[in-house]
């Protein structure tokens, strides 16, 4: 539920920036469809591990429990949304934050649960179901997205609303606190630090993509600079409190241990890598291939979705024998094996043209699916089994975090990479695409000088700009009517910006297979099967108390 709702929003974006009457290309507009995005992922990225170290210390299904319950409550908010245009985004902004702070509850604490309740050799198949759920939410989401925005922009929030009242009741009826509490103090400095930290080089880097002072991106504005600068120098901060605090949120010392550093360096790069894919598949899906094929703007959300069906059936073909074939194999030669099928895949995606027969596409997405199924819950188990029992809920933050925040980081990274990419060949062939339709040159030249990121946007919207661009000039109604009729219908813009799209996936798509050879070589450092013994644990512990005693 909580991976479906950080996508869920992505592929109804359109419909619902209809349902508040906002105009996605206005300037003004574009902070409020990246809070959108990114206000669920950064608060979920920011509180996974406080959630994982207090469930440590109050207990894990208490605090999960809390989580539905909170979920619920800002689900039925944001489906009442009251207001409109840029008040509506703000409250469904603010209430996708309140939302996020639920989602991080149930993530922190969910594979905790799991792991305290089964033994070593079937914790990869139980942490491995639960790992499918979360990644294919993110892929059902956006099926789900299309279907019930076609119907109504609010659907898409109530659609959580009985899950959540219905989670919060199963669970509340059928779980059991078994894992062993760890009572002390939580880490205000290290949670400040922290959350300050890792909010301010997110937002920096969502701003980032945006123009500022007649550069395509922002990345020289002094706000965005202060908050990469700052928010590093905090989160290095966070470090070193962490290692002098008595009760850490972040405990420093598992990195001791090479399975849980290799794997969530690796799960970190995974998840950008899928995070920065999803958006890339449907700008290209929703912006050029469907409407090159006769699909109206207003219907590519739906069929954005359906075509990307083969990626979540590969997913859940692959992840579930993955995680219990882990168990008895271990997990490096899955997980490694699995990103390395990705890394071809990215490169299988560079080499069909923009305009592509669609079994190719389909055989290579379902091809990614199983290489990110073979990863998932191996990575996951590997992890999950390399901590001591009494910090599973803090080890299940810490992953949390790696994964939330590879998320929130692909959004800027990827976009960033696209823009630079657009940027080289979209100005030329925009001015040239309407010059050739007898658009003034002038005109043709200024709109052909703008910022790619709002051609970007309506390729991610599934939006045809090009009638709003021209508006203003009033040049549509200079020029014969056919030409306006090309210029406003569903291929032109397709067609213009399909080579330049190609450019820009180049960049992106190297830089993601580039990180996915990278968390295969990680996955491959991690080492044979590894699972910590708790039981050599509890003898040191007797050992102390016993030594304390005879003293």
């Amino acid at each position: 539920m909580v991976t479906i709702n950080s996508s869920i929003v992505i592929i109804s974006l359109p419909a619902i920036f209809r349902g508040l009457h906002l105009n996605p290309l206005e300037p003004g507009n574009v902070g409020y469809l990246l809070w959108l995005l990114m206000g669920f992922l950064l608060v979920s990225a920011v509180f996974v591990v406080t959630f994982g170290r207090l469930g440590d210390m109050y207990g894990r299904v208490k605090i999960y429990n809390l989580g539905f319950i909170v979920f619920a409550i800002s689900s039925v908010a944001t489906a009442l949304d009251p207001l409109d245009v840029g008040a509506g985004a703000m409250w469904l902004i603010l209430w996708r934050v309140l939302q996020g702070i639920g989602g991080a509850m149930l993530f922190a604490n969910s594979t905790a649960i799991l792991a305290d309740a089964f033994p070593a050799t079937q914790r990869g198949m139980a942490l491995g179901i639960n790992q499918v759920s979360a990644i294919a939410g993110s892929f059902l989401g956006l099926v789900i997205g299309g279907l019930l925005s076609e119907w109504h922009w609010r659907a898409v929030f109530w659609v959580s609303v009985p899950f959540g009242v219905l989670g919060a009741v199963w669970s509340w009826k059928s779980l059991q606190e078994l894992g062993e509490r760890r009572p002390g103090k939580l880490d205000i400095p290290g949670n400040l630090t922290f959350a300050v930290g890792l909010s301010a080089v997110l937002a920096a880097i969502t701003y980032g993509i945006q123009p500022y002072g007649g550069h395509t991106m922002g990345w020289l504005n002094p706000w965005v600079l202060l908050g990469l600068i700052g928010g590093t120098v905090l989160l290095g901060a966070f470090c070193i409190i962490e290692t002098r605090v008595a009760d850490p949120m972040f405990d420093m010392s598992l990195f001791r241990i090479r399975a849980f550093s290799a794997g969530n360096f690796a799960g970190l790069l995974a998840s950008i890598a899928r995070g920065g894919m999803q958006f890339m598949l449907i700008i290209w899906l929703q912006g050029i291939w469907l409407p090159l094929h006769g699909y109206d703007f207003e219907s590519t959300p739906l069929w954005a979705g359906i075509y990307l069906l083969p990626l979540t059936v590969g997913f859940l073909a692959a992840g579930p024998i993955s995680g219990a074939l882990s168990d008895r194999y271990g997990a490096r030669w899955f997980a490694g094996g699995g990103m390395l099928l990705v890394a071809a895949t990215f490169v299988g995606l560079l080499l069909i043209p923009t305009d592509f027969h669609y079994w190719m596409f389909a055989l290579l997405i379902l091809l990614n699916g199983v290489g990110s199924g073979l990863f998932s819950a191996p990575n996951t188990s590997s992890i999950m089994n390399s901590v001591p029992a009494r910090q599973r809920g803090t080890a299940s933050g810490m992953r949390g975090t790696f994964f939330n925040s590879g998320t929130s980081l692909s959004i800027g990274l990827f976009f960033s990479l696209m823009i630079v990419g657009l940027a080289n060949a979209l100005p030329r062939a925009l001015t040239d695409g309407l010059t050739a339709q007898h658009v003034p040159h002038a005109t043709a030249e200024q709109i052909g000088n703008l910022p790619p990121v709002g051609s970007l946007f309506a390729a991610f919207l599934g939006y045809n700009p090009i009638e709003s661009l021209l508006g203003p000039s009033g040049a549509l109604g200079t020029i014969p009517k056919a030409n306006a009729d090309t210029l406003t219908g569903k291929t032109f813009f397709p067609h213009l910006i399909s080579e330049p799209f190609h450019h820009g996936l180049i960049v992106v798509f190297t830089a993601a297979a580039l990180m996915s050879v990278i968390a295969a070589i990680a996955s491959m450092l991690q080492g044979k099967k590894y699972v910590h013994d708790d039981s050599v644990d509890a003898a040191v512990a007797a050992e102390i108390v016993e030594e304390s005693v005879v003293r």
